[in-house]
Parts: C-alpha cells; sequence; structure tokens
C-alpha cells in the first residue's frame, strides 16, 4: 500500500453549512472528535467547514473548503454532518456524501441527555440542553435544537428538524422532513392513538398541536390551525 503524502490529516471531519447553526454546531464537531478519537489520531486530524460555493476561508478558527476539496482530499477516513435547515437539501448532500464513502457522524452535546432504551439514526445534531427520553424511535439526520425534548414513545422520521424549545411529548409520531419551530408544543398521544404530524408538515413558531396534522400542511396558533396564504 502507497503512503500519503506528509503532512497528508488521517481523519478529516466536514460540517456543512457556515450559518448561525453551523457556527453552533462546529464545537460539537470539536466535541465529536476529542471524546471518540484516539489520542495519537487527533494530532493528524482536521475539521472544516463545508460550502457548495465558499464565500471565507476561515470562520470562526476552522477553514472553509469547498465540497469538490472535501470530496478530494486525501485521508484514512472522512466523516460528515449537515447543519442545515432545509430538510430536501440535508438529504441530497447526505446521499451524495454517503455514495462517495464519506461516513456520518452523529453529534450529541455532552450537556443533553439521552435516557434509555432508544434508537437514533445516524447524523442526528443533539443540541446543549436537548433531552431524548425513554423508547424513542428517531430515524437519521434529525435536528434537535436548544432546549428541545422529545418523550417517550415517539417515533420521529428522517430529516425531521427541531427549532430551539420544542416539546414533543409522549405518543407522538412525526413523519419525515417535518419542521417544528421555535417553541412549539405537541400534546400528548396514546399508545393506541398517537398523535401525528404528517410528513413534510411545518408546525409554526409557538404553536400548540393537539390534533393530527395533515402532511405538507402548515399549522399556526394556539391551538393550531392550517395557515391560509389569503
Amino acid at each position: 500500500m502507497s503512503k500519503m503524502p506528509k503532512n497528508t490529516p488521517r481523519m478529516i471531519f466536514g460540517l456543512y453549512g457556515t450559518g448561525g447553526f453551523a457556527r453552533e454546531v462546529i464545537p460539537l464537531v470539536a466535541e465529536y472528535v476529542s471524546a471518540t478519537v484516539q489520542t495519537a489520531r487527533k494530532d493528524a486530524s482536521q475539521i472544516f467547514f463545508v460550502e457548495t460555493t465558499p464565500t471565507k476561508t476561515e470562520i470562526n478558527g476552522y477553514p472553509v473548503i469547498s465540497e469538490e476539496a472535501f470530496f478530494n482530499m486525501a485521508c484514512e477516513e472522512k466523516f460528515f454532518n449537515i447543519a442545515i435547515a432545509d430538510s430536501k437539501v440535508r438529504e441530497r448532500i447526505a446521499d451524495q456524501c454517503m455514495e462517495k464513502g464519506v461516513r456520518p457522524m452523529s453529534l450529541q452535546s455532552s450537556r443533553s441527555l439521552m435516557y434509555d432504551r432508544n434508537e437514533v439514526g445516524n447524523g442526528a445534531i443533539i443540541c446543549a440542553h436537548s433531552t431524548i427520553t425513554s423508547n424513542a424511535r428517531i430515524g437519521k439526520f434529525f435536528h434537535s435544537n436548544l432546549y428541545s425534548y422529545v418523550a417517550h414513545d415517539c417515533v420521529i422520521g428522517d430529516y425531521v428538524t427541531f427549532a430551539p424549545n420544542v416539546h414533543c411529548n409522549g405518543n407522538i409520531h412525526i413523519q419525515d422532513h417535518a419542521y417544528i419551530g421555535t417553541g412549539a408544543i405537541i400534546k400528548q398521544g396514546t399508545s393506541d392513538r398517537p398523535l401525528v404530524i404528517g410528513e413534510g408538515a411545518i408546525v409554526g413558531m409557538g404553536a400548540v398541536v393537539t390534533k393530527n396534522v395533515s402532511p405538507y400542511t402548515t399549522v399556526i396558533g394556539n391551538p393550531a390551525r392550517p395557515h391560509s396564504k389569503e
């Protein structure tokens, strides 16, 4: 096996996005590296922001590189996550990265709580002061922003986004690509009749959801009701 050129990083960690959420998440990448990478490999690891077309070379002390450079950079192992709210963009990037052999990393703040019997898919971002209690099943590339929680027996699909301070009570089913806005409260369901938020639905900021939400529907208010565009 041929040796890599001298000074080539052995491990690369790329975080997609450079906006406010990405800047909040990049310390979780550093925390992930510190907690999971052996000491001998930490010194040969690099962390990057990744953008399709970068407009800056550095943000908050971390280099910004293009997606092309990220894919082409030589290393032994390469990992990624996506700090972008648009779930369809997340899905596209995740599919592309995995096709290129880049491995997803799940990021969980040391200041979050995870109780027992939970299943969380690859690529999750669990921010500080988030809580996932017990017997929850969560799909891939889930975002749980600051102070959000998922209570017992919830089932959450792929590419679901929680903005800060979401209250997701027990026995709630949230389908793929749903977006739950800041401060939203979702009423608890029951084991035989869980409250369901459909695929691609949007729950507005501060909404109080007491009934099922149809797929691709935006609801707002207390109690939450479909938002009219008129």
